[in-house]
């Protein structure tokens, strides 16, 4: 089945006119930030085939994505490498969530976030709906987006640091990726908190004389 405006709907019946579908993506991978967009979808103008960014296809997250843009409100936040070492992923990713919040052009009076916690920090009232991108036509809207800008990011930064495969893996933990941080080592952009690479970089210390 897939997403409805269900949630949405059932939330203008109570007078709630401005609502924000907010998703994430980003916490698997060994490289790269964590990300996380915010939509407010009108709902005259919803577009057609909305899905789980993880049912489509690229091409199709693509044209969809450029759809929402000119239909919808869109917000993008980050959380940097720098942030998830420091936070660990789920705050980082909800840190990500709150940014992409604040930069609407006004809050909404509710948000519907993927998953099952709330953020710490949260700009406005909000609802957590577990497999969200699946149930929620505006929860899907932003993990299309939220998907598309990482996987860009990611192929601009495998143009900078090439052999990791990030124009394909996108910095999840392929067995070419993991070969790679073996064969040519860690970046800046790799997360040092992630068992992985910490485990790579103790050993390589264990080595120094």
């Amino acid at each position: 089945m897939p997403p409805d405006f269900t949630h949405e709907r059932d939330l203008m019946a109570q007078g709630l006119a401005r609502i924000a579908g907010v998703d994430e993506v980003g916490r698997g991978p060994l490289a790269g930030p964590v990300m996380a967009c915010a939509v407010v979808l009108d709902p005259d103008r919803i577009p057609a085939g909305l899905d789980d960014s993880k049912r489509l296809t690229a091409r199709r997250r693509e044209v969809l994505a450029e759809a929402i843009l000119a239909v919808a409100e869109v917000s993008v936040g980050v959380a940097s490498v720098a942030e998830i070492d420091a936070l660990n992923i789920l705050r980082a990713s909800h840190l990500a969530m709150v940014r992409a919040l604040a930069g609407l052009s006004r809050l909404p009076d509710i948000a519907l976030i993927d998953g099952n916690l709330l953020p710490r920090d949260m700009p406005c009232p909000g609802r957590a709906i577990i497999k969200g991108d699946a149930l929620s036509l505006s929860i899907a809207a932003a993990s299309i987006v939220a998907k598309t800008r990482r996987d860009a990011l990611m192929m601009d930064l495998a143009q900078q640091f090439p052999g990791y495969g990030w124009d394909k893996n996108a910095g999840y933990p392929s067995q070419a990726h993991k070969q790679a941080i073996l064969d040519i080592g860690v970046t800046p952009h790799h997360r040092r908190s992630f068992k992985p690479i910490h485990n790579i970089l103790c050993h390589d210390k264990s080595l120094t004389p």
